[in-house]
């Protein structure tokens, strides 16, 4: 199984987009590889339709560390547990997300990697203008 890590730099402090990006209802803006439609909840867990069909998601709880881990149960039943890091830097900050190759060809990794870089290159189009 390969990873590949994808950033983005973000014009924004760190706590603004940990904020932004942690709220569930937030995440049809800017995570449209994860969902492009309203987001149900079911206690802590998140239900989605993503392109990949129906998915559950569950993040790490809200904490100070700028950790958006969280877990996506697939339709096949597999869960895939998603690092993401809101990490200071000199411009603001930066959100670092690992795609992991569970289930997946070359070609669809390569294909998820895209979706994560443009999911990030709208996060901070969107955190960037609303600050």
């Amino acid at each position: 199984m390969r990873s590949r890590h994808v950033s983005q730099v973000i014009a924004v402090p760190p706590a603004v987009v940990y904020a932004f990006a942690a709220e569930p209802d937030n995440l049809p803006r800017w995570a449209a590889g994860l969902t492009g439609a309203e987001v149900e909840r079911s206690g802590d867990t998140l239900l989605v339709e993503s392109p990949m069909g129906r998915v559950t998601v569950r993040f790490v709880p809200r904490n100070d560390l700028g950790v958006l881990d969280h877990d996506v149960t697939l339709p096949s039943g597999t869960t895939v547990t998603n690092p993401v890091r809101v990490l200071a830097h000199p411009e603001g900050c930066e959100v670092v997300f690992t795609v992991r190759q569970i289930e997946l060809t070359d070609e669809e990794l390569e294909r998820d990697v895209g979706m994560v870089q443009a999911d990030l290159a709208r996060l901070k189009q969107i955190v960037e203008r609303e600050g």
